[in-house]
């Protein structure tokens, strides 16, 4: 099968969603200016260098009561801070509820009975037990292609790391398990590992 996406694909359901797969989901966590913590979780994540470390998510559709975005890139744009929450595979539960469309005054973290810890470089909270967080102060919000599609790029300005995820000097990833998004409505969780050698190592 072949299709050019703007004539579309006469599926039922976007094929496109479950072509780029696994996705990791970055758990973003931002503070309104009143005050108020907002948590949604975003599949369009992903690190984009080492040094200085910095991240992106991108944002896609809007809320009537922010304009042309959604709670997190308003967020973004007001404070110039967000927090990156890796999801494990136990928060799973949470995470979904999480992507709850409310109110902008309403916190996902206590709808998703989240307990909250302030970030140490940024003025923001994120998910106390989550296996890492990375704080990020903003780099640029682009507008992309399409009615409200933002691209939210960040430096990573500081990160927590869960001790029982330290193994010998190692993030082990098989001690929380990460999830990770699929296409349509499935997720997958990451348990087995194996390693390649680099051809010039």
């Amino acid at each position: 099968m072949f299709y050019e996406p703007k004539n579309g694909h006469g599926l039922p359901h976007n094929p496109y969603n479950a072509i780029v797969t696994p996705r990791p989901i970055g758990w973003i966590s931002t503070r309104g200016t009143d005050g108020v913590d907002n948590l949604a979780p975003y599949s369009f994540f992903n690190a984009t260098a080492y040094v200085p470390p910095q991240v992106m998510f991108a944002s896609t559709g809007h809320k009537p009561d922010r304009g042309d975005s959604k709670d997190s890139v308003g967020n973004i744009r007001d404070s110039g801070v967000f927090c990156v929450n890796i999801v494990e595979y136990a928060m799973r539960d949470a995470m979904n509820t999480s992507s709850k469309t409310l109110p902008a005054a309403r916190s996902e973290f206590d709808e998703a009975g989240l307990e909250r810890a302030e970030c140490e470089t940024i003025a923001c909270a994120r998910v106390a037990a989550a296996p890492a967080a990375l704080e990020c102060t903003l780099i640029d919000i682009i507008q992309q292609r399409g009615e409200n599609n933002f691209l939210v790029l960040g430096e990573v300005t500081g990160i927590h790391m869960r001790d029982d995820c330290l193994v010998d000097g190692v993030f082990d990833i098989t001690r929380y398990q990460p999830l990770a998004r699929l296409g349509y409505r499935d997720y997958s969780v990451v348990r087995d590992l194996f390693a390649l050698a680099r051809p010039d190592d």
